[in-house]
Order: C-alpha cells, then sequence, then structure tokens
C-alpha cells in the first residue's frame, strides 16, 4: 500500500478510536448528572465535581506513561491496550452502588483520556513534518466525542429509563459504552499498521525524559490547561450548569452542551490548518485574547437586585402639607418624585416584552418613594423621599450560548495549535512532550471540575465558573506575551 493511503488510513482509525475514548471519557457529564438530580445514588454538588474529574485524573496523569511506551513500541499495542482497560471499567459502572464504587470505576475508565497522547504519536509518524498540523488537527475531531455523549446519552437514558418511569434502567447504559468501546478495539487491532519512531527503542527513559527540562514544555501545558483542560471540564459541567441556571430537561440541557462541544471537536482540524498557515504563534495570540473576552461576558449572574438610589432632600426647614406618589409638598415648595413604570416594580415580569427569553441587555429602572407624613415636620436637608433603582439582569439563555459557542470555537482551533509546535521543537520526542502537555492539559479537565463545586458552593453562583476561566485566560496571554518579548529581543528569527 501506498505511503499516503496508509497515512490517511491510520489518520482515519485513529480519529475513529480517539472520538470512541472521548465519547466513554465523558460520560459522566452526562450519566453523573443524571445520577445527581434523581438522587438514584446521593451525590452532592461538591461531589460531582470530584466524580466528573475522576476518569479525567487517570486519563491526564496516564498520558505521559502512555506516550513514552508509544515512542518505544508504536502506537497500535498500547491502543489495543488503553480500550481494554477502558471497557472493563466502563462496564463496571454498571454495577456501582455507591459514589465510591463510581469513582473507582471511573478512575479505571478514564484510561481511555490516554488515548490521545498515543494518537499523536502514532498519527505523527505517518506524516512528513509540513503536513502533520493538518493531520493531528484532523486527529483532534475526535474531541468531538463528548458532544456524542452530551447529544445522545440523555436521550438513551430517558429510553433506557422508561421516560423515568423506571430508574434502574441507567445501569445498561455503561454496557452500550462498552460494547462500543470493545467493537472499536477489534476494528483497530484488524485494520492498523504497527510503526515505531526511528531511534526510539535505543533510548534510555532519561533520554525520553529529557524534553521535560525545558521551560517550553511547561508553557505549552499552559496552554493547553485552558484550551483543553477546560474544554473537557465544561463539555460535562454545561449540562448540570443548564439543568440548574435555565431549569431544562436533561435531553435540551446535553444538546444545548453540545452546541459548546461539538463544533469545537470539529474546528480542531481547522486549527491545525491555520496554525500550519499562519503559524501557532500567531494563532494562539487570538485564541488567548478571545477567551479572555468571552469568559468576561458570561460572568454576570443571572440577577434581580433592589439598591437605594437618589433620594429627594428638603431644601428647607418646613411642614409636609401633602404627600403622593409623585410629589411632596413643603409649605408652599413642591418636590417632583419619580415613579415607577408600569403596574409592577419588577422588571422581570412586567410584561409580555419582557417575558422569560427575550431580555438580551440588563434593563433597570428608578424611582422615589416618600419617606414623611402630612403635618411632619423636617429640617433642611431632611430626607423626604428615598430612592430606589432596580436592576434585572435575565442572562439570556441564547445569548449565553452563543458566546460559550464562540469560545468553544476558539479552544478547539487553540488545541490544534498548542500541539502544532511540538513536532517542530521535539520532532523525535513527540510522544513524550506530547504526553506531558496532555497530562498537565488534562489536569485542568481534572481540576476545573472540582474547583467549579467549590466556588459554586462559596458563592452560590453558577457563573463563578467562568471568572475562574477568565484569570486563566489572562494568566496564560501575559505568560505567552512576555516570554515572546524576551525571545524576541534575544534572538528574533526564533522561539
Amino acid at each position: 500500500m501506498p505511503d499516503r493511503a496508509l497515512a490517511n488510513r491510520m489518520l482515519i482509525l485513529n480519529t475513529i478510536a480517539f472520538t470512541v475514548c472521548f465519547a466513554v471519557w465523558t460520560m459522566y457529564g452526562v450519566l453523573g448528572a443524571f445520577l445527581a438530580d434523581k438522587q438514584i445514588i446521593p451525590i452532592s454538588k461538591e461531589q460531582l465535581g470530584w466524580l466528573l474529574g475522576a476518569p479525567i485524573l487517570t486519563g491526564s496523569i496516564m498520558r505521559l506513561p502512555v506516550g513514552l511506551l508509544t515512542d518505544r513500541f508504536g502506537g497500535k499495542p498500547v491502543y489495543i491496550g488503553v480500550m481494554l482497560i477502558a471497557t472493563l471499567g466502563i462496564a463496571s459502572v454498571s454495577f456501582a452502588t455507591t459514589f465510591a464504587h463510581l469513582v473507582i470505576s471511573g478512575l479505571i475508565f478514564g484510561m481511555s483520556g490516554a488515548a490521545f497522547a498515543v494518537g499523536i504519536a502514532y498519527t505523527s509518524v505517518f506524516f512528513p513534518k509540513e503536513k502533520q498540523g493538518t493531520a493531528l488537527g484532523i486527529f483532534g475531531v475526535g474531541n468531538a466525542g463528548s458532544a456524542l455523549t452530551t447529544l445522545l446519552a440523555p436521550l438513551t437514558l430517558q429510553m433506557l429509563t422508561q421516560e423515568g418511569n423506571q430508574l434502574e434502567g441507567w445501569r445498561t447504559l455503561p454496557l452500550i459504552y462498552a460494547a462500543c468501546l470493545f467493537g472499536m478495539t477489534i476494528l483497530f487491532a484488524l485494520l492498523t499498521k504497527n510503526r515505531v519512531t526511528e531511534g526510539a527503542s535505543q533510548k534510555t527513559i532519561r533520554t525520553m525524559l529529557a524534553p521535560l527540562k525545558s521551560v517550553r514544555v511547561w508553557r505549552f501545558g499552559a496552554y493547553y490547561f485552558l484550551v483543553f483542560g477546560a474544554f473537557v471540564a465544561l463539555a460535562q459541567w454545561l449540562v448540570p450548569y443548564y439543568l440548574s441556571v435555565y431549569g431544562m430537561s436533561l435531553a435540551m440541557a446535553g444538546l444545548m452542551a453540545s452546541i459548546f462541544s461539538l463544533p469545537s471537536g470539529l474546528v480542531r482540524a481547522l486549527g491545525g490548518w491555520m496554525s500550519d498557515k499562519f503559524g501557532a504563534r500567531t494563532t494562539m495570540y487570538w485564541v488567548l485574547a478571545s477567551c479572555v473576552v468571552l469568559f468576561a461576558l458570561v460572568i454576570a449572574p443571572r440577577m434581580d437586585i433592589m439598591s437605594p438610589g437618589e433620594g429627594v432632600l428638603a431644601e428647607r426647614a418646613g411642614t409636609v402639607t401633602q404627600v403622593g406618589q409623585d410629589r411632596v409638598q413643603i409649605d408652599d415648595k413642591s418636590y417632583a418624585l419619580k415613579t415607577a413604570r408600569g403596574s409592577t416594580q419588577t422588571l422581570s415580569s412586567k410584561g409580555s416584552s419582557l417575558s422569560e427569553g427575550t431580555l438580551i441587555f440588563p434593563r433597570s429602572q428608578s424611582w422615589q418613594e416618600p419617606v414623611v407624613e402630612v403635618g411632619q415636620k423636617v429640617r433642611k436637608r431632611e430626607l423626604l423621599a428615598r430612592g430606589v433603582t432596580h436592576v434585572y439582569f435575565q442572562a439570556n439563555v441564547w445569548v449565553f450560548t452563543a458566546i460559550v459557542f464562540l469560545a468553544g470555537i476558539m479552544m478547539g482551533i487553540g488545541k490544534a495549535a498548542v500541539y502544532r509546535h511540538i513536532p517542530d521543537y521535539f520532532p523525535n520526542d513527540v510522544g513524550v512532550v506530547g504526553g506531558i502537555v496532555g497530562v498537565i492539559g488534562g489536569l485542568g479537565g481534572f481540576v476545573c471540575p472540582i474547583l467549579f463545586g467549590y466556588l459554586l458552593k462559596l458563592t452560590g453562583l453558577w457563573t463563578s465558573c467562568w471568572l475562574l476561566l477568565a484569570l486563566i485566560s489572562v494568566i496564560c496571554l501575559v505568560w505567552m506575551h512576555v516570554t515572546i518579548l524576551k525571545i524576541a529581543k534575544q534572538a528574533p528569527a526564533t522561539e
């Protein structure tokens, strides 16, 4: 078979296998939310964060050793081993009766997340350097596996539980995932060809780990913590987010979450092409700057606030002779008051034009309420009417979803841009470097849901997660800019 045809076949099989593995890896995003919502197995909000993070932890930590094994033995045997272990783990979820059992099973099937490190190295050996950005971008489309889970798992659960009438039917879902993953393992074993990086078998462990001394590796890892780790976290967190913030059904919440995760996975191929065309550095500048802006836009929570406003003070001493909603009379001096518009003072329910789902921007109005009575003696500068300001922000679901959609697009492009650097700077250590970058990024997928859960408990605000992500985006952007300025002074032609 010609090298080009073989390379394309391997890319397709790698991508499909990674898609299935990624769908398995993020299954708890839907199943965990379902179990917590129905309290079939008691799970608190903080525990939900730990549950979502359990598979991500294993998948992240195992990326480095899996990357080392791939460089040494080739991708085929390692990929098969990863999928078989994950199959056993996902099947065991079906028998879980406690939170601890769910976590342990999640740690086992989380091995599926390590498939990324295998696929990156395994794909790279079949393509020349100038084609690797596009090839790795196409491989990264497998991230869309999370969207398949958020789209199909809620509908499958609905069917398996007979619209919620037979809740124990959820136990079939993990078995379906296990069957799909095992089937993919068989196909992979039959149709793929192994290839080892030239010279890899002569390398010692110490030599293979040498790139970890480079600060550049850790900087790439920080970028990946945001564009991949946060992506994985949000792909799962958005399901309970839509359930709680917007009161949606599980199926609708899964559909809305997939608007974030599906395009983000598919656009990764575009990110690879852009990185080849415009350079990974330029692409990352746009990605990080966009993330700062987009995450900042969704920090404001849904709110309905009453706050003190501008009051009315007496210009001179006197006696109150008249009090009305629109004015207060002091002797011969009349003070006009601002009244509330409409029949109520609640912007969130004051007419069809302000009904749920129609407010895009914050609305506010102010009015003044008398605090004096007829016959009362008042002194100069005494308060006659207090001011009231009412602010209502709906956090419109469609505006929110559009912003999250754009954030997902930029994160998808960023994932490809980060990995486009690796074959250039570490051509003989793609597996190792890809593994450690994947570990750091994957740890973002583990840490972020846990932090989201604790921030939610601490602040009571679901939007606190966006504040955290905006802060991480700023840190990455500043680090990148400062580093590149230093590099430009030392050697303008290199990074």
